[in-house]
């Protein structure tokens, strides 16, 4: 199956860079193209994109609150974001991770990587390596603007919230699996278990909750 992605951002030259390389390719097709936020949501509305990779500064209405829109949104409730960011620059990320993106891409990255990464979002996975979910822990924690708020997880069990807070420091499910002396299927079904009882809509919205619930703290980070 073909996956339609709507690309989102100001710059012209970034744009046409990847519907340059997404046109040789079987299995991705660019569907639209939009310089801002509120473009981005009508189109996101209109032609319902399996992905848009969404830039987070933009004039007018930014990528967060497009994010959040678009997630939302009726019709665009499945659309998975993935934000396109400078990173380094970049003090928002937190934030369109809240608003329901699925993850985040690095400007520079290869593009053989930003490629992989809209396969792996659409396939319903989160783009969240764990030296970034240690860089997004940090710089929560460390920020004055940020303040934890304890969740209620009263739904899970004891070894759930092990998982939890191994998903919240960073691990992936091999990782998991070594650290809890279980196997890398048992450790995805936990995941899926957490996913359902927490409400969230992928592994990146299970690293939120694990940090609010105060799990995972940057002292704890792996």
């Amino acid at each position: 199956m073909t996956i339609r992605v709507l690309l989102v951002d100001d710059q012209q030259l970034i744009r046409t860079a990847l519907s340059m390389v997404i046109a040789d390719l079987p299995d991705i097709e660019v569907v639209g193209e939009a310089a801002d936020g509120e473009e981005a949501i009508a189109l996101a509305g209109r032609l319902a994109p399996d992905v848009v990779v969404m830039d987070l500064r933009m004039p007018g209405t930014d990528g967060i609150e497009a994010t959040r829109r678009i997630t939302r949104g009726t019709g665009t409730e499945s659309t998975r974001i993935v934000v396109l960011t400078t990173f380094d620059d970049d003090d928002n990320v937190y934030g369109a991770l809240r608003a329901g993106a699925s993850g985040f891409l690095v400007k520079d990255m290869a593009l053989d990587d930003i490629l992989a990464a809209i396969r792996c979002v659409a396939a319903g996975d989160a783009l969240i390596a764990p030296s970034v979910t240690r860089r997004l822990i940090q710089d929560f924690v460390a920020g004055p603007q940020q303040q934890v708020q304890q969740r209620e997880l009263k739904a899970i069990t004891d070894r759930e919230r092990e998982v939890l807070t191994l998903v919240g420091s960073g691990l992936s499910n091999t990782e998991i699996a070594a650290e809890l002396c279980i196997s890398v299927a048992t450790a995805k079904t936990y995941i899926t278990r957490l996913l359902a009882k927490l409400d969230a809509r992928d592994r990146v919205q299970l690293v939120i909750i694990a940090y609010e619930a105060g799990l995972v703290s940057a002292t704890e980070r792996r």
